[in-house]
């Protein structure tokens, strides 16, 4: 039998920053990307500036982030803080019961892991702290594939 291998190593300097959901994110796809295409896991690099602010929002789709250098403040649905540095983890499962805030305050890196790399279920929806109604933005929704209509009544 000729086993030919199918392992990837991917060097961090070789990777290509784009801007990410937020002002002052920047993401670098790792896996589950058109160059580096996956069956389930999709893995990013993901950079704040000092002073960035992600918005209250969960996903459709389980996350883990680990975080590599910097400090922010992430918080939950219900508003309790916990402050992140080097080396923590935060899972967000998915759903509203795992939405989560960043209010990064010194620049922030971190390792980004979804469970899925369908762009359908990548989405992120913001959410009202005071009603916890939800939203995404319509054209955001338009660019991740989450808008049909059929023909048929």
């Amino acid at each position: 039998m000729d086993v030919k291998t199918t392992l990837k190593v991917i060097a961090a300097e070789n990777l290509e920053p784009g801007p990410g959901v937020t002002e002052g994110q920047t993401i670098a796809r790792v896996i589950g990307c058109e160059e580096v295409p996956t069956d389930r896991l999709r893995v990013g690099f993901a950079s704040y500036e000092a002073g960035s602010l992600e918005p209250l929002h969960w996903h459709p789709i389980e996350a883990f982030y680990y975080v590599l250098s910097g400090h922010a403040i992430v918080r939950d649905i219900e508003g309790t803080e916990y402050h992140v540095g080097p080396n923590t983890g935060i899972y967000a499962p998915p759903g509203l019961a795992g939405a989560h805030e960043w209010e990064v305050k010194e620049g922030l890196t971190l390792l980004a892991i979804r469970g899925s790399t369908e762009s359908v279920r990548k989405m992120q929806f913001t959410v009202d702290k005071e009603t916890q109604r939800s939203y995404i933005d319509v054209e955001e929704l338009a660019r991740r594939g989450g808008i049909s209509f059929s023909s048929h009544y």
